[in-house]
């Protein structure tokens, strides 16, 4: 059973970082895709950031976070990271962690969620 549990979330005040981390554990499958989303307080989920497993493969960033966020993966680890940086109060959301594995066709898993509060 695939599992992901996120941590690293917290509060923080603007200009500060923070690293979220993804440990993913109950698949091998090769080729998949790791995401970072957000949801802020009546707002829909959105994409944050995303790395694939495949060489050659481009990584992912929103528009708002181009330039301070860095996703990376550790395949030894099985994890997966989210380096924020210069965070802003709009920052504020949960964080999800989003597995997309493809075997035979693909699948998606999530993961609960880590509060990430940006305030002075």
């Amino acid at each position: 059973q695939v599992q992901l549990v996120e941590s690293g979330g917290g509060l923080v005040q603007p200009g500060e970082s923070l690293r979220l981390s993804c440990a993913a554990s109950g698949f091998t499958d090769s080729n998949y895709v790791m995401s970072w989303y957000r949801q802020a307080p009546g707002k829909e989920r959105e994409l944050v950031a995303a790395i694939g497993s495949l060489g050659g493969s481009t990584n992912y960033y929103a528009d708002s976070v181009k330039g301070r966020f860095t996703i990376s993966r550790d395949h030894a680890k099985n994890q997966v990271y989210l380096q924020m940086n210069s965070l802003k109060p709009e920052d504020t959301a949960v964080y999800y962690c989003k597995a997309r594995i493809y075997s035979s066709r693909w699948y998606e898993y999530w993961g609960q969620g880590t509060q990430v509060t940006v305030s002075s």
